[in-house]
Formats: C-alpha cells, structure tokens, sequence
C-alpha cells in the first residue's frame, strides 16, 4: 500500500547497497493499528505527527542483532532500520558528546566542533539543535528531554519546553517519558539513557560482557513500557507517532582512524538506528560488503618482449638499492595477463636477467606464482601463491637482519618463503626499471602495475599484511615518514609515472605508454573508499533530518543540514 523508498547512491566507486525487505513472523509489539486508527489515505485524523526520540548510549548494533532483544526485535517488523549505522561517517575520534551532538544537531564535527565530552568549541547558535529549530518554528512545537546525563541536557537541550535530568538513573528517565506521555502532549519526546556506555566502558562493549548485556536487555524492557504507554494515550488512534530509536555511539578501546581506513570496521561507530511506526514495512539497511568493491582506475600496461617492449625507468640510480646492509620493504600491487612462461621479470634493479654474475635484484613471474631474485641467481625467494589469473594482487619483499639478512615474499598477505642474502648486490649506475627487462629467454610479458612503494625499513609483518593491502599510502599512514619513493601509477596518460612522496624521481616510459583502465573485483585489495560509502547506512545527522521531516517542518537550504531521509519514500499525507 505504501511505496517503500530504495535509496540509489552513485559514488565514485560502484556502490552496492544491499536493501532487504524482511516479512516478520515474531510476535508484534503494536504492529496491526488499532481500527478506530482514522489518520489514513482518507485524511482523517488530527493530523498530530510526534516523535519519540530514544537514546541508547554506548549500545553497539552488532551485539543487539546478536542479541535480539524482544521489544526492539519486534518492532523491527514495522521499521526502517539497520543494526550497522554509524555514529558518523568521518575520521574523528568519537565520544559520547560528538555523538549526542550529530544527533540532534543533523551536522558532523566539521560544523559543530565537539569533540572532547566538555563541548568545547560548541555554539547553538551556529550549529542549532532540533529544540531550537521547534522552538523557533511558526507552529511552536513543544519538546521535552528527559536525560540520564547533565552533559546532554546542559549542553544541547537548553532550548526543550520541558528538561529534566536524572544523573545516572536510567529508570527515573524511562519513568519520566511514561508520565509525559500520560499527561502530556508535548510534540517532540526525547529520552537519553547512559546505562549500557557505563557498563560498556568498565568492561568491555561486547556479549562477553555480561553487565553490558544486561544493561541492553534492561533498556529494551524501558522500550516496551514507552511504546505500551505511547499506545495507551487517549488520542492515540488520532495521532501519528515516529519512534526513533538509535545509539550515540559504538564502543571501542580507540576511535578514529587515517584517510582511507574503512569505518565499517571502527567498532566505535557502530550503532542500531530504527524509525518504527506501525503502518510501515519492514526495511533492514545493510553495510555494502567492500570485498564486492571493486579496484579501479587506470594502469600503465607493460608488455613486450626483447623485440618490442614498454618499460619505464627511474630518474635516479639510488632509489631501489638494496645493496649490502639495511632494511627495506618494497610494495605493489600488479595484474598478470601474460601466457603461461617462466621467468618473465616485471620489476627490477639490474643489467640482464640472464648473467649469473650480474649484480641486482629482479621480481619476475614463475609459472603462476612469481620469485625474488637477489645477486645474479645467487638468492632467491619462491611466493608460492597464485598470481598469473588475470586478477589483481598485492605482493611485497621484505629485506631484513634475523641471525642474517634475509629476505622474503608476500602476496596477498600470506607469506612465502624466506631466502638468505650472503653478499652485496648494489648496483649504483643502473636505474630500477618497471616492466619488461631483457634477458636472452626472450620471454613476453603483459602486466598492470600499480601503488608501488619502496621503505627504508622492514615493516613488521604483522603490520605489513593488511597494510599492504592498501591501494593509497597518505601522510598519515604509519610508515609514511619511510618511504623513500611512492609511485601511484595514477597519471592516466603521457610518459611520466611520477613520486608522491618528494623523496624520489619519476619513471620515465621507454617506448610507447600504453595507459589501461580496469575495474576489478579483487579480494585481495582493499580499494580506497570513497566517503560516500558511510552514508549508505543511518548516521546520526540523518536522524534530525528524519523528524523535521514527520513533522512536516520544511528544511531550508540555509540550515546546512548534512543528513538524508530514510523513512519510507511515502508514509502518510500531509494533515
């Protein structure tokens, strides 16, 4: 009967957003409206759209999807919802104020400026809250804030018609909404429980806290005695409720993160958001599964064998010598396309593949997996994974000193096997070359390379290996500061691949470039995600959006609002 609304987002990348509607067989709360229920199509009613607004601090999404808790699941059946929202969807670190203030503000940090739990740098009237824009609307709505923290009313409801606050007791909350919504017909209820970030932060935000669930499964009864007692008004079946019910904030030890890392996995951001009303249907919003990503972008493309090749060479001699002493890391990912052959080098620092006496360095594929090769032949070092499947990997060498110094390889995160270095194999007039490089097999070559980073340390291997999986190294990354070249292979076009990090030269291309776009789905690389992603689920600046929606405020331009809607594209008409 009602149009349920699927949200479509083009990012700079394919976004896959997983929308499943769920036909619910649990017991309802209140799902079958009442039939004295007049606020329909025919547009009876009072046309009175309220909103309960419930906040749950510190209650994490994943666990009460493993959880279930008997209200909330319910309600489920009548919601739009997601057990994956974000508290937000930047980089900042998270606390209980920049949460609380996303929520009712429908701006991020980069706005309101909270951070810290002192909520400094806050100003109201900058960044106003949703009391304030009610208060100030021509229809004078009135509010209410019940909280379990001085810090949430003092701060951000200054503005309600009625606040109150009850420090540290959730059920004193819980009994203030029961008798507001007896008495009362306040517009805009909002409720803020601090029982589960207690418990969370003492001892862990996971199931194996038993203190964090219980205090969990104790806010779902609070729930169900709101949503009973909301039923139970008088003019209940004239009126038309929106109950939202949504986390501050995940929990975690740290929050934040660097550009590029992937939110969906700071457990400090993750939150359950629902917008219940008994006359919708049931949408579960799900985070994109970033293995469905894919890797895309353009790639210079070498090929060729001794008779006509593509390759590029270093302005510099220095960069890539690995020579007799010091640690290094030598990343990239590449894409195999050439034929079954052995021996076919892609990157290097050395004359001619083929001279067993000939100084330097050369990775090169082997059948389907690929070797290092140190000294002349002298050293090597076998991968032993898959790479020859014309689908992108992440390899690395690591040169380092253990009882020796040694060198080994990884492809995709697994290691392979470690070979020992006994001599120095500088080669200070020859220039590390990318693509194809002579040797009197005459073997061809077809490959993509991207992302290739070279460090003047053994990054540790447990660092390493998700590391490497990265497809953009950023100031802010760990190891950047090592890096002594970084080509990101990213130009599209002409005959140049140029360093990002300043501490190098270009590749110059030896023969015609030959650019290639792909757009390829690897589970081996995690592509750098665009922002737009994280707002594939609710955030918390979605939900003032939400409200000022039901209650038919208009939002203008110049609000600056940052959220989006997510209710169902059509509910009810306007009254």
């Amino acid at each position: 009967m009602y149009i349920v609304m699927k949200k479509i987002l083009r990012l700079k990348f394919i976004v896959l957003v997983v929308i499943v509607l769920i036909s619910s067989c649990n017991k309802d709360f209140e799902n079958t409206l009442p039939s004295s229920f007049k606020n329909d199509t025919a547009g009876l009613g009072n046309g009175s759209r309220k909103v309960l607004y419930i906040i749950l601090d510190g209650v994490k999404g994943n666990v009460v999807k493993s959880l279930a808790p008997e209200n909330i699941a319910n309600i489920t059946a009548n919601s739009t919802y997601s057990y994956a929202g974000l508290s937000d969807s930047q980089l900042n670190t998270l606390t209980n104020a920049a949460g609380w203030t996303n929520m009712v503000t429908g701006v991020d940090y980069t706005k309101h400026k909270v951070i810290s739990e002192d909520f400094s740098g806050f100003d109201d009237q900058v960044s106003p809250t949703i009391f304030n824009r009610l208060k100030d609307h021509t229809k004078k709505y009135t509010s209410a804030s019940f909280g379990a923290t001085a810090a949430f009313n003092d701060h951000l409801a200054s503005d309600a018609s009625i606040k109150e606050t009850f420090e540290g007791a959730d059920n004193k909350v819980k009994d203030a909404v029961l008798k507001n919504l007896s008495e009362n017909n306040t517009d805009l209820i909002v409720a803020q429980f601090h029982g589960a970030e207690i418990a969370g932060k003492a001892a862990g935000y996971t199931e194996a806290n038993a203190d964090y669930t219980s205090q969990i499964n104790i806010l779902d009864g609070y729930v169900g005695e709101m949503l009973m007692a909301l039923r139970d008004r008088k003019d209940y079946a004239k009126e038309n409720w929106l109950v939202i019910i949504s986390s501050n904030k995940g929990g975690a030890a740290s929050s934040g993160g660097s550009v590029g890392s992937n939110r969906y996995l700071d457990e400090s951001r993750n939150t359950f958001v629902v917008f219940y009303n008994p006359k919708f249907s049931a949408i579960s919003i799900e985070k994109p599964d970033v293995d469905k990503f894919p890797y895309q972008g353009t790639a210079p493309n070498f090929f060729g064998n001794s008779a006509n090749f593509v390759n590029a060479k270093l302005g510099n001699t220095t960069t890539g010598e690995f020579g007799g002493t010091g640690d290094y890391t030598l990343m990239m990912k590449i894409r195999v396309d050439h034929s079954a052959a052995d021996f076919a080098p892609f990157i290097g620092k050395i004359l001619s593949w083929t001279s067993s006496t000939n100084k330097g360095w050369v990775l090169y594929s082997s059948g389907n997996s690929w070797v290092a090769r140190i000294n002349g032949g002298g050293n090597f070092s076998k991968a032993n994974a898959v790479i020859r499947d014309g689908v992108w990997h992440s390899i690395a060498l690591r040169i380092y000193n253990s009882n020796g110094r040694k060198m080994k390889t990884y492809t995709d995160g697994i290691a392979g096997d470690e070979g020992s270095i006994s001599a120095d194999f500088s080669t200070p007039t020859v220039p590390l070359t990318m693509g194809y490089i002579p040797h009197s097999e005459n073997k061809s070559i077809n490959v993509l390379i991207k992302d290739v980073a070279i460090y003047n340390v053994a990054i540790p291997e447990a660092e390493m290996i998700p590391y490497m999986r990265k497809t953009v190294r950023y100031p802010s990354d760990i190891y950047y500061n090592n890096l002594v070249g970084y080509w990101p292979c990213n130009e599209e076009q002409g005959p140049v691949m140029r360093d990002k990090s300043g501490k190098s030269s270009d590749f110059t291309f030896v023969g015609t470039p030959n650019w290639k776009p792909f757009s390829d789905i690897s589970t081996n690389i995690s592509p750098e995600l665009s922002d737009a992603i994280y707002t594939v689920v609710p955030n918390g600046v979605d939900i003032p959006y939400a409200i000022f929606n039901w209650m038919n405020v208009t939002v203008p331009d110049n609000w600056n609002l940052m959220g989006k809607l997510y209710l169902p594209a059509k509910t009810y008409p306007n009254n």
